[in-house]
């Protein structure tokens, strides 16, 4: 058994069976982060003797035949966000480079709860603020496929330990593509739940117990090699905690098992205004015929008719109102509540648009970001796409639409481009239906190839 590279389940199961020890499986993985982690540099404050006294005591909780639950054993770590116990939650900031939380979030307390054993955090941009993942406390994270190339961010730590076997899983944030544009850079999948799915208590270190800030648009979800294990992990943090009272109490369904003959999948290969590059374009385009061929309804179809651009810019705009409204001393001018309204009136607008569009598909296949895996810079440098210079703040726009309008989305791979980097494509469904959409997923799996492990590891 390969253990590093396992899914979640059959780590699990291995354990449950006693064909491995929880010491074993999280020795297999802290071997994979001591002989990669130095190159990568994806994980941060590792807490090895921590882990191996909480795989003990799950091995020893097993030899009384008392199953911890569905991650019984199973290491893993988190994005550098979520408060934590036991480590330091620093977001790559200076001012929090010794916090640790009194308490852990509601995501944390449910893994464990569920029998994970942390090991360690990723590495993120500084305050989640970049799509490359650098900070002035841990530096720089590398993309696994090419050390001169970024891994995205916020999550690009989690994305690039998932990709390397240095963990089963983690569980990233999304507010402008966090989750997906790493997944995609490195080649593992990732998903964005509907928003106000997972809770967003503790989701960001609070030392001072301030207002929280972030009500729309960002979301927590997994990042993992295979669609059951982004369901599992899911399935285990998703629903109301007590917490987040803007949770729905929606019902959190397991992943069904889907075929391809009975969906109707929509395609983008882009969209209007949108630069991407001709090898992303390409592949959706493939897998639209193959999806057709394999006797799904494929229909390429533009967008609502909504002004992407402004609706890029509206949700900008939201986002620096939050921010603005939770500071302990805000501006002389605070938001408005007219302004306000009026932008959560506009929003409005692209909901309800996205809402009607999936009356019609079961899914969109479209674009995760206007590139692949780009060469590290200095933010806000252009990027190139096809030999043509496009502005930066650009990077993140196709996945950033779907931050807006609140719909759950995800990144999947599917091949690699002419540089031999991997292809993310992104598939978005109807509000809610996040069990659904991951069996969309799962049932395109074997025409799209899943999880590629990069060469050297």
């Amino acid at each position: 058994m390969d253990i590093a590279f396992s899914s979640i389940s059959d780590q699990a199961a291995a354990i449950r069976d006693c064909k491995i020890s929880a010491v074993e499986a999280l020795e297999a993985h802290l071997v994979q982060i001591d002989s990669h982690n130095e190159a990568i540099n994806a994980v941060i404050s590792l807490d090895r003797e921590g882990a191996r006294n909480r795989a003990r005591h799950a091995d020893a909780a097993q030899v009384r035949g008392d199953i911890l639950g569905p991650l019984h054993g199973v290491p893993f770590t988190l994005k550098d966000t979520h408060e934590t116990s036991s480590m330091k939650t620093t977001v790559g900031f200076p001012p929090f480079a010794n916090y640790v939380a009194k308490e852990d979030s509601p995501v944390v307390t449910r893994l464990r709860a569920a029998g994970g054993v942390l090991m360690a955090k990723t590495n993120v941009a500084a305050m989640l603020s970049d799509w490359q993942s650098d900070n002035s406390l841990f530096g720089r994270t590398n993309n696994p496929w090419d050390l001169q190339r970024t891994p995205g961010g916020s999550s690009g730590g989690a994305a690039a330990a998932v990709c390397t076997g240095m963990t089963p899983f983690d569980v990233g944030t999304d507010m402008q593509n966090s989750i997906r544009l790493p997944a995609a850079f490195c080649g593992v999948y990732g998903l964005k739940p509907t928003e106000h799915r997972v809770s967003l208590s503790g989701a960001f270190p609070d030392p001072g117990g301030a207002a929280r800030g972030v009500r729309l648009m960002s979301c927590l979800g997994p990042l993992a090699r295979g669609v059951e294990d982004l369901s599992l992990i899911y399935r285990i943090i998703a629903g109301p905690d007590g917490r987040d009272t803007d949770l729905a109490p929606v019902p959190v369904e397991a992943m069904p098992k889907l075929d391809l003959q009975t969906l109707r999948i929509a395609f983008a290969p882009a969209f209007p205004g949108l630069p991407v590059a001709g090898d992303i374009s390409a592949a959706i385009k493939s897998l639209a015929r193959q999806l057709q061929g394999a006797g799904a309804i494929v229909e390429e179809a533009k967008p609502p008719r909504l002004d992407l651009h402004e609706d890029l810019a509206q949700g900008g705009a939201l986002i620096g109102m939050m921010m603005e409204a939770a500071q302990p001393q805000p501006p002389e001018e605070p938001t408005s509540v007219s302004r306000w309204f009026e932008a959560l009136a506009r929003r409005d607008k692209s909901v309800l648009a996205w809402d009607r569009f999936f009356e019609d598909w079961d899914a969109l296949l479209c674009p995760v970001a206007m590139t692949t895996a780009f060469p590290h810079r200095a933010p806000g440098t252009p990027i190139e796409v096809d030999g043509k210079d496009q502005s930066y703040w650009m990077l993140p726009a196709y996945g950033a639409v779907f931050n807006y309008s609140g719909h759950p989305a995800l990144s999947m791979p599917c091949g690699q481009d002419g540089a031999g980097l991997p292809i993310g494509l992104q598939l978005v469904g109807r509000r809610w239906s996040e069990a659904r959409l991951l069996g969309i997923a799962g049932a395109m799996a074997p025409i799209t190839g899943g999880f590629s492990r990069p060469p050297g590891y």
